[in-house]
């Protein structure tokens, strides 16, 4: 038997084969080719995987989201088998004599670099769709599996860490867990298990070998243990742990269809986090009331280009559409810090979560900001979309994204595009400043949600992303509940609402806290929803005190 240990980031019991992710190769190598015919043949073969793979994108997309968004992934099917492009990738091939992988790549550079160059803004826009078909033909060339997955059964996923840009394009139905060597409670994978309601484990370190590959392997994502041919007693007692997990989900969809009510009445609406359409299926499932945050960056961590405001437009209307008329609140681009794309271009900064990110990057340019608020109030004539600010410190800040705002909504009524006048705006509240003057930036704004990951970050000094900081990154510290408490206040003074968006709304032993303040909602991975609620039903609002508070 082999065991050890990380930390369990998201509870559950799972077993399953072992699969290292694959990463993308980052740099196209240029050689001889020995047999252009070979070379020409293995283009053919990587071009038909590539229309196979895009077709099941389709069909996936459409079932989805609808035939809309699906075409995206049909015409760059198309493309793969346009003329022009596959001469190009002969010409330069024969030209050049060089490997299959170089001639697409060079091929795609030169095609993408001829429609960005375009006066017309939809053909220039269709740069990035190119940029992406070649990068498919390259990636079956090279051997590297769409999505990272180089398996066609579901796994344990085994990766040093993941960047936000490599767990959006997961395959998640193929994922019955993670295991991962760096990493923390914080990082994107743990939230993308959370969301899914599957088990992770981070911070494995060297323990976490290339040979276990291909191996089975079970997992405890409470207690961060891994575990390789276990013992009978071993076994026996995983087996136990999963039979439990199970009774209890059975005894959690008894919660469907209740309210989200305490025991003398008071109400508090129970919202989940999701980062892709896709998400919402989640939501649907375990019977969430709205969504309290969307993640509006993924579209972009998933492009190899600025997303088009019709691909956003397509994307925000497929979640409101399929929440059918419950509150979807949807955070602007939110990019920086941790999350990083290359084609943004941003100056390397020597502590990137103190400088050029989220709100600071959208009023600097202000055309990525206006497509985005176009999409946004386009998908609000389609559902009961909210628009969120993220990053927020400023009261002028606010001003200046609430005039960005009616820009968008004068130009949409000039041309005659619906949209919702009434569409809330909102704020986050994620930094020490935000509380100092929230009782200001309440009488801009039509409510607050806290992101309690970055608040704790911001106001404690302590690096989330980091593994090694422990006990030091404390969201039950008596600073962060406090600032809740202000943020709380202000807003109730104000006449708006607030909510918790982060990690914290769904800490079970801070609720009684949540309720003492008067939190209106509480937003949550999917796979919390039905558990919060149970203790929400059992809860006594008027009970609650605020002993959180004080210093211990």
């Amino acid at each position: 038997m082999i065991t050890f240990k990380g930390s369990g980031v998201s509870k559950g019991v799972a077993s399953g084969k072992v699969c290292f992710y694959q990463h993308p190769a980052s740099e196209i190598v240029k050689t001889a080719a020995a047999d252009l015919e070979y070379e020409k043949m293995r283009i053919h073969d990587a071009q038909m995987q590539t229309i196979d793979q895009l077709n099941a994108l389709a069909d996936k997309c459409r079932e989805e989201a609808g035939d809309e968004a699906a075409v995206l992934f049909e015409t760059h099917a198309m493309f793969v088998e346009d003329d022009d492009f596959v001469e190009c990738i002969q010409t330069t091939l024969e030209d050049e004599q060089c490997n299959a992988e170089y001639a697409v790549s060079e091929a795609g550079a030169q095609f993408a670099a001829m429609f960005a160059a375009m006066d017309d803004a939809y053909m220039a826009a269709r740069a990035a769709d190119i940029r992406d078909v070649a990068k498919r033909i390259v990636n079956n060339l090279m051997g590297v599996a769409d999505g990272g997955i180089a398996s066609e059964e579901p796994i344990i996923l085994a990766a040093d860490d993941l960047a936000p840009s490599e767990t959006v394009q997961l395959d998640k139905s193929k994922i019955l867990g993670f295991i991962m060597r760096g990493g923390s409670g914080n990082s994107h994978t743990a939230i993308l298990a959370r969301t899914m309601g599957i088990p992770a484990i981070c911070g494995a370190g060297d323990a976490l070998k290339d040979e276990y590959a291909d191996r089975v392997a079970y997992i405890d994502g409470e207690t961060g243990q891994v575990v390789l041919d276990p013992d009978e007693m071993t076994y026996q007692m995983l087996q136990e742990k999963f039979k439990k997990q199970q009774e209890m989900k059975e005894l959690m969809d008894t919660m469907k269809g209740q309210p989200d009510d305490t025991l003398d009445g008071v109400h508090i609406n129970v919202y989940c986090n999701i980062g892709s359409v896709e998400d919402v299926e989640a939501v649907l499932t375990n019977d969430g009331q709205g969504i309290g945050l969307f993640r509006s960056e993924f579209l972009y961590l998933a492009s190899e280009d600025y997303p088009t405001e019709e691909e956003q437009f397509e994307a925000y209307k497929a979640v409101a559409s399929k929440m059918g008329g419950k509150r979807v609140i949807i955070r602007t681009l939110d990019i920086g810090a941790d999350k990083q794309i290359d084609y943004f271009d941003l100056t390397k900064e020597e502590n990137p979560a103190l400088g050029l990110r989220a709100i600071r990057i959208c009023l600097n340019r202000p055309e990525i900001f206006r497509t985005q608020l176009r999409a946004l109030y386009r998908a609000s004539a389609f559902g009961k979309i909210a628009i969120m600010f993220p990053m927020i410190t400023s009261v002028w800040e606010v001003k200046e994204c609430k005039r960005a705002c009616q820009k968008v909504m004068a130009e949409l009524k000039a041309e005659g595009i619906p949209y919702n006048e009434e569409t809330e705006i909102g704020i986050m509240i994620e930094t020490p400043a935000s509380i100092f003057i929230a009782n200001d930036l309440a009488k801009e704004v039509d409510f607050f949600s806290v992101g309690t990951n970055d608040l704790t970050q911001y106001t404690l000094a302590c690096d989330r992303q980091s593994n090694d900081l422990g006990k030091f990154f404390d969201p039950h510290h008596p600073a962060v509940l406090r600032a809740l408490k202000m943020a709380a206040d202000a807003a109730h003074a104000n006449g708006i609402w607030i909510g918790i968006c982060g990690e914290l709304g769904s800490d079970l032993e801070l609720l009684p806290t949540f309720l003492a303040m008067g939190m209106d909602e509480l937003s949550v991975s999917p796979s919390k929803v039905l558990p919060l609620r149970a203790a929400i039903r059992q809860s006594i609002a008027k009970t609650c005190d605020l002993s959180k508070l004080e210093i211990v």
